[in-house]
């Protein structure tokens, strides 16, 4: 890799490394090192221009939960020197809330999430960046519901006029990372996939997903089946069943001693107009950012052509900034 100090073996080398040297290493400072001065990094719950950003949320991170630790699942990844890399970064986050911040009085209470975070990067330094923790998950875990969370959040921000943004393409700043990806036949396959269950065609996960298929979804959620891939998928589109449905950016990998695997980052616009995942319907306009990992195994699905299936699955959104951006707009009424 052209300009990438010679320590890192590869690119996934290069983002495990620098992710356990940041968060378990403490080396906060080294984001000076690594993130571009400029950045713009993506959260659902908006958008941060520079490293300054990272650095202070980085900070107060590590402040409220001390132990926290990032293990590395998968790196899917893509690129090259002339258009760049992306690695869709896929981490299992633990910890324990041991000292006030964002999330309230300490609780002294465990955490186990996941987050994936795609981070294009080029001449070692990253440039560019999307992530979706699941602090749905990790707010169940602390003892609140993410409804009541995101009320509290708007209202310690000063109210639905002045808090902070989340993340609408209204407000999106471009990177320097312009490429949609690569054209490897494992992500296009996981890529029309997500496209028929967002068109409502949910006998898909019966013929692509393996029956032992195993699931991690927003909210914490780790489960074993069909049943499960349907409740999710079911749940988040009929809460939002006129919503627009995008890719954003989609990449297939096989070899690297793993299965088949793709990593996929969508977006649904629309208004909450069904009931669903978030509740009664509210008529709020709603952005939804997801990141969704695959891994295909050798069995075929009952009554599939198809030459292996979905073994693994795990989906990222944020069910707290989605709750907040519906809030906003409806009179924020008390939890």
């Amino acid at each position: 890799m052209k300009g990438f100090d010679p320590q890192w073996r590869d690119f996934p080398d290069y983002i495990v490394g620098i992710t356990e040297l940041i968060w378990e290493g403490h080396g906060v400072g080294t984001l000076n090192r690594y993130y571009a001065p400029d950045i713009p990094v993506r959260t659902p719950m908006g958008l941060a221009r520079g490293n300054r950003a990272t650095i202070a949320g980085t900070m107060a991170t590590q402040h409220e939960f001390p132990d926290r630790a990032l293990y590395a699942e998968d790196v899917i990844w893509c690129g090259d020197d002339t258009t760049g890399y992306l690695s869709s970064h896929r981490t299992v986050s633990t910890g324990t809330h041991t000292a006030d911040g964002l999330f309230g009085k300490a609780t002294g209470k465990r955490f186990t999430i996941r987050v994936i975070a795609d981070c294009a990067a080029r001449a070692d330094v990253i440039d560019d960046e999307w992530l979706v923790r699941d602090y749905g998950g990790l707010v169940r875990q602390l003892g609140h519901e993410p409804r009541d969370f995101a009320h509290a959040m708007i209202e310690r921000e000063g109210g639905p006029g002045h808090c902070q943004q989340p993340f609408t393409p209204a407000i999106d700043e471009p990177g320097p990372y312009q490429s949609g990806g690569n054209d490897n036949p494992w992500g296009e396959r996981y890529a029309a996939l997500l496209g028929d269950l967002m068109n409502h065609e949910f006998d898909r996960i019966a013929t692509h997903h393996d029956r032992a298929v195993q699931v991690a979804y927003a909210g914490a959620v780790n489960a074993l089946g069909h049943d499960p891939a349907a409740a999710f998928w079911i749940g988040l589109r009929s809460a939002f069943p006129d919503a627009t449905f995008r890719i954003h950016h989609r990449i297939g990998m096989d070899g690297g001693m793993m299965p088949p695997r793709a990593a996929v980052r969508f977006s649904l616009d629309g208004t909450h107009s069904g009931w669903g995942r978030f509740g009664e319907p509210t008529g709020a306009r709603v952005h939804v950012m997801g990141i969704a990992h695959a891994e295909f195994g050798p069995f075929t699905a009952r009554g599939s052509t198809l030459a292996g299936s979905v073994r693994r699955e795990c989906v990222m959104i944020d069910d707290v900034a989605i709750w907040k951006q519906i809030l906003m707009q409806t009179g924020f009424p008390a939890p």
